[in-house]
């Protein structure tokens, strides 16, 4: 029960700290330009962050958003997400500014904003999609994002034909380095030559004087610390590991007496795991619920006759995670990898570490219940070799024998011995004494041993 208090307080810490983000806007009276950075990879926070942004824009009614960018891709249906907030947002006019780079999902989010704006070093496109394992996608995924690049730049009236070649490298343009089998990535000077940029600045001062912004009011919108760490903790790369963690610690919190630190690391890695993907706008609270509802059955187990709660906590608790991500395919994958290195880690730290750390040593059995220990399992009658007893009953194999007056149980050497038949004990191996039939009869000497 302690843990069960241990795991709400920490969940009632989780909700709270996934409110207070959401009461980042400031509110000004001053109409001008914002600008929101679009740095690093593409993902599902950076979304979260930017619906904050955007609407926070639009609430203030802003005459330009600039989107400062410098990024080298992600996840297309981050991008995807991204290039319709930028298309659906209130704000008349948007400008991406290509700090740096814009590549892959970055020149897709480019190609949604209303211009475009390079500094001089700058570069855009490389946007061929690929998958988790850093292979071309398929067909179908490829056949899309052709799609969805040309259509982003037909939108703002700017020649498909770049925009396809950045996706597919079988579109020849030798002219811009592109042959076939390259991508077309271009330069700030290629660009504003395609009409893919509306002109090359040294910086964002540069930009604002050139747009006619020069005297406007600049807001900065920054990404708040737990936006930061959300983006962190949605990383495709340390999904894995928290959850790793979690079931790691909570297995040998199991099998160990009271709650420590392996516990503790595991109800952590579950809350910062939750805490991430409801910043990040991915989860909502009634994946929290689930989860809640998925460990209070899980713990009833305990107490309750049958395996139908355990399994119910179990499929509720992954049910939960599925909930959270948004992501089935990916979540299947990190929950698979989180198993399998549990398992991998339990058995090499069994093996391995097992008697010298005190932890294993309460979770395995090392006592040996031998006889050099003072453990005997069986009386071992090797007194009775030799001796001679009469047959009470006929061993069929089996059946019992009289050797003074002492009833034993015993089986014959293989055939059929008759009732009241003298017999002598060949063998004793622990309870099991094995006879023959023996003309002798009993006599003191044998009874002496």
């Amino acid at each position: 029960m302690r843990t069960l208090k241990y795991f709400f307080a920490m969940t009632a810490f989780l909700i709270l700290a996934g409110v207070l983000p959401q009461h980042g806007l400031s509110k000004t009276d001053n109409k001008g330009v914002y600008v929101i950075p679009i740095e690093g990879e593409i993902e599902k926070g950076l979304t979260s962050f930017l619906t904050r942004a955007i609407h926070e824009a639009e609430t203030n009614h802003a005459d330009l958003i600039i989107f400062d960018i410098d990024t080298p891709g992600g996840s297309v249906e981050s991008a995807s997400e991204i290039g319709k907030l930028i298309k659906g947002t209130a704000v008349k006019k948007t400008i991406a500014f290509v700090d740096s780079r814009a590549l892959s999902a970055g020149s897709y989010i480019s190609l949604n904003a209303n211009e475009i704006y390079m500094v001089p070093n700058a570069t855009m496109g490389a946007s061929a999609i690929i998958d988790q394992k850093g292979n071309a996608a398929g067909k179908k995924a490829e056949s899309y994002w052709r799609a969805a690049m040309k259509s982003a730049a037909e939108q703002n009236g700017r020649n498909p034909l770049y925009a396809v070649a950045m996706a597919d490298e079988s579109v020849d343009l030798p002219k811009y380095d592109a042959g076939k089998g390259e991508l077309l990535t271009l330069t700030a000077q290629q660009a504003e030559e395609v009409k893919y940029s509306e002109g090359t600045v040294k910086n964002l001062d540069g930009l604002l004087k050139e747009v006619g912004f020069a005297n406007a009011k600049v807001h900065h919108v920054d990404v708040s610390f737990a936006e930061k760490f959300a983006r962190f903790l949605t990383n495709p790369i340390v999904v894995p590991i928290l959850l790793t963690v979690a079931s790691l610690g909570l297995v040998i919190e199991l099998y160990s007496p009271g709650f420590g630190i392996p516990g503790t690391m595991g109800i952590v890695s579950l809350v910062l795991f939750f805490y991430g993907h409801l910043v990040a706008g991915l989860a909502g609270y009634e994946s929290i619920v689930l989860f809640i509802i998925g460990i209070v059955l899980i713990v009833l187990e305990f107490f309750l006759p049958g395996a139908v709660a355990g399994i119910l906590g179990i499929a509720a608790v992954l049910g939960s995670l599925f909930l959270a991500s948004g992501n089935v395919k990916y979540m299947g994958i990190s929950i698979l990898i989180a198993i399998t290195i549990t398992i991998i880690g339990m058995v090499v730290m069994v093996k391995v570490f097992g008697k010298k750390m005190k932890l294993f040593k309460k979770i395995i059995l090392s006592d040996s219940t031998n006889t050099e220990s003072g453990y005997v399992s069986n009386v071992n009658r090797l007194e009775l070799i030799g001796r001679i007893g009469l047959t009470k009953t006929p061993l069929r194999p089996s059946g019992t024998i009289m050797i003074d007056d002492e009833r034993i149980d015993a089986v014959s050497e293989g055939g059929y011995i008759g009732k009241d038949v003298s017999v002598i004990v060949m063998k004793v191996e622990g309870s099991r004494i094995i006879v023959r039939e023996t003309l002798q009869k009993e006599s003191p000497a044998s009874r002496d041993g």
